[in-house]
């Protein structure tokens, strides 16, 4: 088997290309040792928006124990996240204009094993960042059931969010990539890489970006491996959501001073339009 390093110093190919080779040269973990060895109950995150043609180099200064998760021989999932807001989106501009008291609903889909969930991340008075959920039917992402409404309207309350009724949410956002998920043994820490991410916009807008990803550490109280190496190539956490930046990049009417960094420096060059839209569920249920 070859190493991360030679991997990287082959040169043939793209650097989307050296960034999967690199992935899948790494030694694999399972998802029940995953679970069992970083559970990581109380965690730091930390998002970065890394150039592609960076991550071979990144991805190439990771330590001989990193594991990589492996389902089914397959090292990449494809996601894909529903969201939902209401018609004047108070989510987005609750997080926008950086209130107290703000939430984020979704649906999110493991396309290759055909499970969906709805969560519901809430921050309320103290800051607190608060995620759960619950199953959710995987052939209808885009629509909340009854049971999902009450859940809902549960988990708002007890954030103190009285102010939307959940039979008024709507989708607005489609998003859709493909993870790679690392665990660095060291540190019992993980790290995920998002590569081929598509924006769908319900009216029919859509946007790829090919040449970014984005990288998340989730870590204890100290800062990842990954953080330092990242770090040492120049790259910064940035303020990035996959709900906000989706819905400032296909609205730019919208209020988006929290995410102008990032449009500007990291999504807005990159995106590509595509000409025609084809729905970007590729799920089966067969």
């Amino acid at each position: 088997m070859m190493s991360i390093t030679d991997v990287v110093r082959t040169g043939r190919g793209t650097a989307s290309d050296h960034a999967v080779d690199v992935l899948s040269h790494l030694p694999a973990i399972s998802l029940d040792d995953l679970n069992a060895r970083a559970s990581l109950q109380t965690r730091v995150d930390r998002k970065y928006v890394v150039p592609v043609a960076d991550l071979p180099g990144v991805l190439g200064d990771l330590g001989p124990d990193t594991r990589a998760l492996e389902i089914d021989g397959a090292r990449g999932s494809h996601y894909e996240s529903v969201y939902f807001d209401t018609a004047d989106l108070t989510s987005y501009r609750a997080a926008a204009q950086r209130r107290r008291r703000r939430f984020k609903i979704r649906t999110r889909s493991y396309v290759d094993t055909a499970q969906c969930y709805l969560e519901v991340k809430t921050r309320g008075g103290r800051s607190l960042t608060v995620k759960e959920r619950i199953e959710h039917p995987f052939s209808a992402p885009d629509l909340l059931t009854s049971d999902g409404l009450d859940y809902i309207d549960a988990a708002l309350a007890e954030s103190g969010i009285c102010s939307v009724d959940p039979t008024e949410l709507q989708a607005m956002l489609i998003t859709s990539y493909t993870r790679t998920t690392l665990f660095l043994p060291s540190s019992d820490s993980r790290a995920t890489v998002d590569l081929s991410l598509d924006w769908s916009g319900i009216g029919g807008d859509r946007i790829l970006t090919p040449n970014i990803a984005v990288v998340e550490t989730k870590s204890g109280s100290t800062p990842s491996a990954v953080d330092h190496i990242l770090w040492r190539h120049g790259h910064r956490p940035s303020n990035i959501s996959k709900y906000g930046v989706g819905m400032a990049a296909l609205h730019p009417d919208l209020p988006q001073n929290k995410w102008r960094r990032v449009l500007d420096r990291h999504l807005l060059p990159d995106v590509v339009r595509p000409t025609s839209f084809p729905s970007s569920t590729t799920r089966s249920t067969s």
